[in-house]
């Protein structure tokens, strides 16, 4: 007789990552987790002491994809600054999976201390790669935190805006919006 084959430990952090993207912290619940995937809670406690210990994993788990991964990635594919910029705001703020987790993170971040000291440790980690890669066209300090701070800004507030762009579609005006932080010319199509 085979034992049965326990739910990986990943799975269950997927799971409360996906869970938090739609419902926010309070909908990561051990057996809402459990039906989701199919199991018992029982295997849960073989991977975490409690709810809260999930919770971090989580929090541990978004940081390393949102941040080393994605900044190892655009070191690994390589290019000059800004299209390192370009790249890194992609996979962060364009990603199907990566977006909407670090956007219920932000708000359970409004609520919780805790989350918000790691969110200001993620934030800080991004805008120290966008002042590093904006200073390498751009040599005013004053002029390189604000292109990374309006950059940063652009990246997470275009997804709260409702406001229409005239004749111009969003994608037009967010590309627009890039080449004027990373300075290149406008060129047209």
């Amino acid at each position: 007789m085979v034992a049965p084959t326990r739910t990986p430990r990943d799975r269950w952090i997927e799971e409360g990552l996906r869970t938090l993207a739609t419902g926010g912290p309070d909908a990561v619940r051990i057996e809402a987790l459990a039906k989701r995937l199919g199991v018992t809670k029982g295997g849960f406690y073989g991977f975490f002491a409690d709810r809260e210990a999930l919770l971090q994993a989580m929090l541990d788990t978004w940081e390393r994809e949102s941040v080393d991964d994605v900044i190892a990635r655009v070191e690994s594919e390589g290019g000059d600054p800004k299209t390192k910029i370009h790249r890194a705001g992609m996979l962060t703020f364009s990603d199907d999976r990566l977006l909407p987790i670090d956007l219920a993170i932000r708000d359970w971040a409004r609520r919780d201390e805790a989350v918000a000291t790691r969110l200001r440790r993620v934030d800080n980690r991004r805008m120290d790669l966008l002042r590093e890669m904006i200073g390498t066209f751009c040599t005013d300090p004053d002029e390189v935190e604000a292109r990374s701070l309006i950059a940063f800004c652009v990246a997470i507030g275009a997804h709260f805006l409702a406001v229409e762009h005239g004749n111009r579609t969003r994608p037009e005006v967010l590309a627009r919006a890039a080449d004027l932080i990373l300075d290149r010319s406008h060129q047209a199509k």
